[in-house]
């Protein structure tokens, strides 16, 4: 069987970024609106007041402390909050084709590698701009490359899923090499007027070159030593919105049908399910836990991946072993678990063993165990 090796990735990150005191700010001013324009109503107890954000209350909550964003001044607008990206013309390059561009140039460069060495493009993500055409197949478009490309989504497990999905293809003989390309602008389904999640996400792209073990000449090198997926339907993250309700609200106080979640049972039913999923993963290629140097986990929450860790290894995990990334990139979803892999990787030698590991809403989760070679 052919084995399959990641031999670069790429990350874009936004140059616009919002300190957690900005947002709270914004947030802050958004529910004294509300509050003011719904008095009568409140006082007749028709209508419940809105509370106040704090920074202590986000930094409690999630871990997060900033987080890279498409457009400020949008989401920043107490009368507004919501990004402000103007729509471009069909014959312009899409802003999710944009920010995958430039995450697969540098996954490219990093490979020693150029259009002409790769066969396909999954774009895996969160949240596509539109329906159709594929944005893989406008991102295979401005890189020049030959052969295909397709659109996938398993929220913020994507990247992963994707990995497999171009792993198989390659270990089939249908493909030499398969780009993955994450762009996420997860502030565009965020809920800015929800106090529970107005602070969870932020934007960002990544991309990871697969290729033939026997192929890849590049110094980074790192053997995909197994894949394994898994989903379980829960409601418990949802996202509504589409292209069937796409009226969007107006007004203070508006419903919306954005990103919604009810955390604390995401806490309790992903954490158990992902730390089961890493142990067995491990156990099927013959690892045990204290075989692996670190986990790249998924950047949703400190304190899953905080829990998540410690049941894998039996113990607190130290930095080092979980690194984060979550606090000046807030929840990234797909791209997460890449852009810790991408950041937090350079110390290994070859032999050293990690995962690459995601969860999210489905649930769903994915884990990639890669050996470093060169």
């Amino acid at each position: 069987m052919t084995e399959v090796v990641i031999s670069g990735t790429g990350l874009y990150t936004p140059e616009q970024s919002i300190s957690n005191e900005e947002l709270v700010l914004a947030f802050n001013q958004y529910v004294d609106l509300f509050n003011e324009e719904n008095a009568v109503d409140i006082e007749a107890g028709q209508c419940e007041p809105l509370s106040h954000s704090s920074v202590e209350f986000v930094e409690k909550a999630s871990g997060i402390k900033s987080r890279f964003v498409m457009n400020k001044d949008g989401i920043l607008d107490p009368k507004r909050m919501c990004p402000n990206i103007p729509e471009r013309a069909d014959e312009d390059l899409s802003i999710l084709a944009e920010m995958g561009v430039d995450a697969a140039t540098k996954a490219l460069k990093q490979a020693d590698r150029t259009a002409a060495d790769v066969d396909g493009v999954i774009v895996a993500c969160s949240n596509l701009q539109r329906a159709y055409p594929a944005i893989a197949v406008e991102v295979q478009d401005a890189l020049g490359i030959e052969g295909f490309g397709f659109d996938m989504n398993v929220a913020c497990s994507s990247a992963t899923f994707g990995v497999q999905a171009g792993a198989d293809m390659i270990r089939a003989g249908s493909a030499r090499s398969i780009l993955v390309v994450n762009p996420e602008i997860c502030s565009g389904h965020l809920n800015f007027r929800d106090r529970d999640s107005h602070f969870i996400f932020g934007d960002v792209a990544t991309a990871i070159l697969l290729e033939a073990e026997g192929a890849a000449h590049s110094n980074n090198q790192w053997r995909i030593r197994g894949t394994k997926l898994k989903t379980q339907f829960s409601n418990n993250i949802r996202n509504n919105f589409g292209f069937l309700n796409r009226a969007a609200p107006e007004g203070i106080g508006a419903v919306d049908k954005l990103f919604v979640q009810q955390g604390r049972k995401v806490f309790k039913e992903v954490v158990p399910m992902v730390a089961e999923l890493i142990v067995e993963h491990l156990g099927q290629v013959g690892l045990k836990p204290d075989q692996i140097k670190r986990m790249w986990l998924h950047q949703a929450n400190i304190n899953m991946n905080e829990l998540i860790a410690k049941r894998v290894l039996g113990r607190e995990a130290d930095k080092t072993e979980s690194p984060v990334i979550l606090d000046t990139y807030a929840n990234t979803s797909s791209a997460g678990s890449v852009i810790a892999f991408n950041k937090y990787s350079d110390d290994f030698s070859e032999g050293d063993i990690g995962i690459i590991c995601s969860f999210g809403a489905g649930y769903s989760a994915g884990s990639v165990i890669v050996e470093r070679l060169h």
